[in-house]
C-alpha cells in the first residue's frame, strides 16, 4: 500500500459501521480490471498456468478426490488450480462479480464439479448448508478483510470434517508493516485497531481509474492467528516462514514474507 492509513473512530476490532459495505464496493468494482490485467492473467491460467505458490501442494499433499472449500476466493484461480489437482471444490466470497467471474472461468477451464458462492465468510456455515470438508483453504491477502479472527478460527472449525484440516498461507504480518521497498516499518505490528484507505487504483494494476477506493482493514499477528485456532479446538501441525512470495516486496530482504500453516480438526 502506498498511503499511510487513518485510524478509524475508536480502536475497537469492529471499524466503522460501514466497513463490510466500502470493502464489497471496493472489490466489485476491481473485478474488471483484474480479469483483464496481467497480475492475474488469465490467458495463461486457462491456458495451464498454475496460480499457487511453489510450496502451497507439497504442503498440503495429495487432494485427489477431496472436497475443498476457498473461503474469499476472489475470481477463483486458486479454487481452480486446487481442483486441478483433482479436488472437488467450492469457491466462497462477499463479491458477486467476483464469484460469477469465477464460474465463468470453470466453465472456460472444463472444471465441471467446481461451484461458487457468494456469502461473507462469517456466514459460510449458513450459506453452504451446513455443509462440512475435508480442506479449508484461505489464500493470500484475505485475513486483513476480517475484523475478528476468533470468529473466522471457530468459522472454519465449523466448516470441517472430523480430521480435515485448514490450509492458510497469508501474507506475514512482519512484512505487511515494512515500506515498499521493504527497507523500513511504516506501521506498527501490534496495532489492532481498523485501519482506513483511502486509494485509487488497485494491486493489480495501480494506474486504474476507480471510485469506490476507501477501504477498512485489521492487521492480525501470527501468535493472533494460532491461538485463535488453538481456541477453535484445531491442533497446528505446522507453521512454515518464507523468504519469498509477496505480491509487493522484491527478493533478497532476509525477511520471512509469507507463512504457511496447516491445522486439523479431531476425530
Amino acid at each position: 500500500m502506498t498511503t499511510t492509513p487513518s485510524l478509524a473512530d475508536g480502536t475497537d476490532s469492529t471499524g466503522p459501521a460501514d466497513w463490510r459495505e466500502a470493502n464489497q464496493a471496493n472489490w466489485d468494482e476491481r473485478v474488471p480490471i483484474h480479469l483483464r490485467s496481467s497480475f492475474y492473467d488469465l490467458p495463461a491460467f486457462v491456458a495451464g498456468r498454475d496460480s499457487l505458490q511453489d510450496f502451497e501442494p507439497d504442503e498440503v499433499g495429495d487432494v485427489s478426490g477431496r472436497s475443498l472449500l476457498h473461503l474469499q476466493c476472489h475470481i477463483g484461480l486458486d479454487t481452480l488450480s486446487w481442483a486441478r489437482r483433482g479436488a472437488t471444490v467450492t469457491g466462497l466470497d462477499f463479491s458477486g462479480p467476483a464469484v460469477a467471474a469465477a464460474g465463468e472461468l470453470a466453465g472456460r477451464i472444463g472444471a465441471d464439479t467446481a461451484r461458487f458462492v457468494t456469502a461473507d465468510v462469517y456466514d459460510a456455515v449458513e450459506a453452504l448448508g451446513g455443509q462440512t470438508f475435508d480442506i479449508v483453504y484461505t489464500g493470500f491477502g484475505a485475513l486483513c478483510w476480517l475484523p475478528d479472527i476468533t470468529r473466522w478460527a471457530r468459522t472454519v472449525a465449523d466448516l470441517l470434517t472430523p480430521g480435515g484440516f485448514l490450509y492458510l498461507a497469508e501474507y506475514h504480518p512482519f512484512a505487511d508493516v515494512l515500506s515498499e521497498d521493504g527497507q523500513a516499518v511504516e506501521h506498527d505490528y501490534f496495532e489492532r485497531g481498523a485501519l482506513v484507505f483511502d486509494e485509487p487504483g488497485t494491486y493489480a494494476d495501480l494506474g486504474a481509474q476507480t471510485r469506490s477506493n476507501r477501504t477498512v482493514e485489521w492487521l492480525h499477528g501470527i501468535g493472533e492467528v494460532v491461538s485463535a485456532l488453538a481456541a477453535a479446538g484445531l491442533r497446528l501441525e505446522f507453521l512454515h516462514e518464507h523468504d519469498h512470495g509477496h505480491f509487493r516486496l522484491p527478493a533478497g530482504l532476509y525477511v520471512p514474507q509469507v507463512y504457511s500453516l496447516r491445522a486439523v480438526k479431531a476425530r
